[in-house]
């Protein structure tokens, strides 16, 4: 298990393996969650949203329009 410890200034460094394991390099950007029971999730935020787009593609010969997308409206 990977330990750091936190200074004065409220630093920590993020030991070498755990960035290693998460791909993480300067400027990574960390989002910290605490739960009820005060359990600590830190995770990477490697991604955007924006790197997703044309990630899927249409199935050939197949289009389907918004409003049969949306029968209820």
């Amino acid at each position: 298990m990977a330990e750091s410890t936190l200074t004065a200034k409220g630093q920590t460094t993020v030991p070498a393996d755990v960035r290693a394991r998460v791909q993480a390099r300067a400027g990574t950007k960390l989002v910290w969650s605490v739960t009820p029971d005060g359990t600590i999730i830190v995770r990477a935020k490697s991604k955007s949203v924006l790197d997703l787009a044309g990630m899927l593609k249409p199935p050939k010969g197949r289009r389907v329009s918004v409003e049969d997308m949306n029968p209820w409206r």
